[in-house]
């Protein structure tokens, strides 16, 4: 078979590359899982090793002929000589596999038309695991003697659990800058004192963490998902797996979620809550196994059964166990029509295997706590908290309903109270056997509205996780379980946004030209104070309330006069007007003539315009390299201390839960 496409990958010998041949492999062999990968004992995983033979460009080699009698052995360091893959496995030798594939050397070569073509021999070694800690090294040996070899380390487990349950939040996209924006919008200050705090400033423990992925600097939700949840790194898309050059999308080497092996060790129950809709990356490769995360209806299958269900002829041993809490969005991925799998009823799929189904926030509420629930509450992602509880009229004319009748989704649960129902199902169904749970929990649009530079509603959706956390901790207080539960803040990326100063919006709008509405903006000690937290008997007229939220966690007004100045480090040409958007998230900018991204004249039409930072086929802002905080509660929470990398998230969830376990 042939693939086509261009592999996002590696760090070569070439230098800021933008197409490579493969991620993690820097040589014409490849082993994956990659040099510098560590695992938890007992973790399972796969590994496909390859042998590229390009036909053609500046790797071309053997004219074209892959060595199909190459060699692969593993070692443990201090432990006899280094002995044939499968023999060490135990397991049989596999079969030899052949495809080709082709990708571009580089930019010069895209515009020309000229890929280079790449012929490959390949085995695969399914379920496996290293069951001591230690060093580890895999030794791959091709067209005589060339050699590529990968070392691994297995890191020692703890000796016992600190915590029985963990309640994971993530803010996707979230930086350190969101949330002092956030913090500024709705807490109160006087003469440079903030009168309250969020709840994540008042968290026992904080810690920093890098984002970097296997092979780019920057990650999308997919890759850096995926080192939150296994502690392994991974390539932009891939879920659950290290991308490997194959036609198939479901066949790369797999590992093992924290997830699957809080399922398989404790046997405990599983949620995943997410503002998105559910298919999405970030709750997506908690179960999911796949270098595509944009294969939905294979990943929505996954949520119930192994990936061994989908692909038979691959073994892959453990799962989710069927999670136990889904609640999201994404209701097209379930009623029955071309985005569901196979185009059947998923939803019908989920009640005969003993689900609870719900579709609105009231029989969310209702629904027993002692049954496996779905919980999908609208097509697409869901309702951003501005329009929830600021502006409901843009909930109307969307035609979202979960049900797949063309109604709308206006009776959709917030994070909070989906966070809040996954803890009492997942409580309830824990308590007989006394396992404790997991959930993962995310505010997904803080990210989907930076994206689209859509500051105000980003920071709606931060402040509704950080009320999501006051009362999680609150909730669990009540039910006697907040000091069994390691509560963890973090996200998986950033985005390059920052507060720069304050912005006066009735002289910005008054002004006839760009330049002098740039005049309009307040730096140093011209920017001003926060206009968000006012009395209520001194806003004008025509400013928007939030009624019942005045004071600490949410802003008391959503457009004042004097707003925040932001800016974006990556972003495609958009018009700046500082004001909130008030029919709905910002399209900053639309399809031009030449078919790339220009201004949209129907956003900030009274702001002036910002060039663009990135390529023109790029409609959104972007994520960025900056590290992002994390933030922990409860048994364990001192393990989160200090500067790490994103996988260690992943290990020390595992060692509060004592997951990992030596064997002989």
């Amino acid at each position: 078979m042939r693939r086509t496409a261009i592999l996002l990958a590696s760090f070569t010998l070439a230098t800021a590359q933008t197409f490579r041949r493969l991620g993690g492999c820097p040589t014409l062999g490849c082993i994956l899982p990659p040099d510098q990968t560590d695992f938890l004992p007992n973790q399972l995983f796969d590994i496909r090793v390859e042998v590229h033979a390009p036909v053609n460009g500046t790797e071309a080699s053997n004219e074209g002929v892959p060595d199909e009698k190459f060699s692969f052995c593993v070692q443990r360091s201090g432990k006899g000589a280094c002995e044939d893959a499968a023999k060490f496995f135990g397991v049989q030798d596999p079969t030899l596999e052949k495809w080709t594939f082709d990708y571009f050397e580089d930019l010069f070569a895209r515009d020309a038309g000229k890929p280079t073509v790449v012929n490959v021999a390949s085995k695969a070694y399914r379920a496996l695991t290293l069951k001591q800690a230690g060093s580890y090294t895999a030794k791959l040996t091709y067209n005589g003697n060339s050699q590529t070899v990968a070392n691994w380390v297995v890191r020692e487990p703890s000796k016992k659990p600190q915590a029985k349950n963990v309640l994971f939040f993530i803010g996707d996209g979230m930086t350190q800058a969101m949330i002092t924006a956030a913090r500024m919008i709705a807490h109160k200050s006087i003469n440079g004192r903030y009168q309250t705090l969020m709840q994540m400033d008042q968290m026992e423990v904080l810690g920093h963490q890098m984002t970097h992925s296997l092979d780019t600097f920057i990650t999308d939700s997919a890759n850096s998902a995926t080192a939150l949840y296994t502690g392994k790194k991974s390539s932009v898309s891939a879920l659950g797996v290290w991308a490997d050059s194959s036609e198939d999308a479901s066949d790369d080497p797999k590992v093992e979620t924290i997830a699957e092996l809080f399922h398989r060790v404790r046997g405990g129950p599983v949620g995943m809550v997410s503002t998105a809709f559910i298919a999405d990356a970030t709750p997506a490769a908690l179960c999911a196994h796949t270098r595509n995360r944009d294969l939905f209806p294979f990943i929505v299958q996954e949520f119930l059964n192994s990936p061994q269900f989908l692909t038979p002829n691959i073994t892959w041993p453990t799962s989710c166990g069927g999670v136990d809490v889904i609640f999201g969005g994404g209701a097209e991925q379930f009623f029955a029509g071309s985005g569901s799998p196979n185009g059947t009823d998923f939803y019908k799929t989920f009640q005969d295997s003993g689900y609870t189904v719900v579709h609105n926030k009231d029989d969310m509420m209702a629904a027993p706590n002692d049954k496996k629930t779905l919980g999908i509450f609208s097509v697409s992602n869901m309702a951003k908290w501005l329009d929830r509880n600021v502006f409901p009229q843009n909930l109307r004319n969307q035609k979202n309903s979960p049900t797949g009748d063309g109604t709308d989704a206006v009776n959709q649960p917030g994070l909070k109270e989906m966070t809040l129902k996954a803890i009492d199902i997942l409580q309830a169904r824990s308590k007989a056997k006394n396992t404790g749970w997991f959930v993962m929990s995310e505010a997904a649009s803080i990210d989907k509205m930076m994206h689209v530079l859509d500051y105000d509603r980003a920071l709606g959706e931060l402040l509704e996780l950080d009320d999501t956390i006051r009362a999680s901790i609150e909730h669990l207080k009540s039910i006697g379980e907040l000091d069994n539960t390691l509560i963890l803040v973090t996200a998986d990326h950033g985005h390059g946004f920052d507060v720069f100063g304050s912005a006066d919006t009735k002289y910005l709008a008054a002004q006839p030209t760009d330049r002098k509405k740039r005049d309009a903006i307040g730096v140093y000690e011209n920017s001003g104070l926060s206009g968000y937290m006012v009395a209520e008997d001194s806003l004008p007229n025509n400013s928007t309330m939030v009624f019942g939220a005045q004071g600490p966690n949410f802003p008391v007004q959503w457009n004042p006069r004097y707003a925040y100045a932001a800016g974006f480090s990556a972003n495609p040409d958009h018009r700046e007007g500082y004001t909130v958007s008030t029919s709905g998230p910002r399209l900053p900018a639309t399809r031009g003539d030449d078919g790339g991204f220009v201004v949209n004249p129907n956003d900030h039409p009274d702001g002036f315009t910002v060039e663009g930072t990135i390529a023109v086929d790029e409609p959104q802002g972007v994520h960025s390299l900056t590290d992002v905080s994390v933030f922990a509660n409860g048994p364990g929470a001192d393990e989160f201390r200090g500067v790490y990398n994103n996988i260690d998230i992943f290990f020390k969830i595992a060692d509060v839960l004592g997951l990992g376990k030596e064997l002989d």
